[in-house]
């Protein structure tokens, strides 16, 4: 395979790396780092996990560092590339990054679930990007006309958004079917859905299958979970407010640019960062997000960039403690805080 048609299998895999990675943070909580390092400019030291290696989808935060943005607000940033083995929470618990990305609300919640003090602070992604990908059927119209299909899903799936599928749809285990992160079996069977990302699979399948597939974004059939989440420990959050809000504003100030605005200095970093990213693989994701709404849809349209509700979360914990993913008891307002947000506190 080339770059590109490696690159959308690579990047569905932050699904994976999430669906486990609460029980890393168990019996660190204690090494939780509460103080703010700063440089010989007096700036407030920041590195900034993300959940995997980089690409358009952490587009904002780097254009925040190519523009500037963290630096006048009194911040020097790293960003810490996420991969394969890279354990985001992990990273938290050991002190060794201040800020990570949380990539679905799934984390948030298994992070309560393991009373480990870390919440979301913000999510730039108001919707998702996960998708079910078929192929192109004029019968197909909803979600709902999925049934009956094989489902193409990884395990870690199994107990985050096709819990969501079966209470919605009605959909049933038996349907479900290995998937390994390769195209073949989906381009082989006309029938079958395939999971993916929004910027990733169907991006591959076009090149790879030759045909424009059928994508159903969860999100926009209700799908209530946030992502490109910013998570904090508690402890540092406590003691750098205002370093906090600080990179909560820069950050949006970027995914504000890099939406809106030239994606080339970002998308330097970014390859820089990731030599196997391409330019047209940049270009066709953040189009995606684009035209999906992904950044600035939603409350985000109303109350800005990185905003998250109550109702929202709430939806998202409705939904899985009923599916017995959580106990009803779970805590789940402890998941996030919306105090650092802009305008807030």
């Amino acid at each position: 395979m080339s770059r590109d048609q490696n690159r959308p299998l690579i990047a569905s895999r932050r699904l994976i790396l999430a669906g486990g990675v609460a029980t890393t943070v168990a019996g660190l909580a204690s090494c939780f780092r509460s103080e703010a390092p700063v440089d010989d400019q007096g700036r407030v030291r920041i590195r900034f996990a993300t959940d995997w290696r980089a690409q358009a989808e952490h587009g904002g935060f780097y254009q925040a560092l190519a523009s500037g943005a963290y630096e006048r607000r009194g911040l020097n940033v790293q960003i810490v590339q996420g991969g394969p083995g890279v354990n985001v929470p992990q990273l938290l618990a050991a002190g060794a990054v201040e800020l990570g990305m949380g990539s679905n609300s799934f984390i948030p919640f298994n992070l309560v679930a393991e009373d480990a003090p870390v919440k979301a602070v913000a999510a730039f992604f108001q919707k998702d990007p996960q998708v079910l990908i078929a192929h192109p059927d004029p019968a197909l119209e909803t979600i709902a006309d999925l049934a009956g299909r094989p489902f193409l899903l990884a395990d870690a799936s199994i107990t985050a958004f096709w819990v969501w599928l079966k209470a919605k749809y009605g959909f049933t285990d038996d349907q479900v079917r290995k998937y390994t992160f390769n195209p073949a079996p989906f381009l082989a069977d006309e029938r079958a859905v395939q999971q993916g990302y929004l910027t990733s699979e169907p991006f591959t399948i076009e090149e790879v299958g030759g045909f424009e597939p059928r994508v159903f974004l969860l999100a926009d059939e209700g799908y209530p979970s946030y992502a490109a989440m910013v998570l904090s420990p508690d402890g540092f959050a406590r003691d750098n407010a205002k370093a906090l809000r600080s990179f909560i504003a820069a950050s949006a100030e970027g995914w504000r640019d890099y939406m809106n605005g030239d994606p080339a200095a970002a998308n330097a970093l970014i390859k820089r960062d990731n030599p196997d990213m391409t330019d047209k693989s940049l270009d066709q994701a953040r189009q995606a997000l684009n035209e999906n709404s992904i950044v600035a849809g939603g409350d985000a349209a109303l109350y800005g960039l990185g905003t998250m509700t109550a109702e929202r979360w709430q939806a998202f914990f409705d939904t899985t403690s009923g599916a017995g993913v959580y106990p009803a008891g779970l805590n789940w307002r402890d998941a996030f805080t919306d105090n650092y947000l802009p305008g807030r506190g």
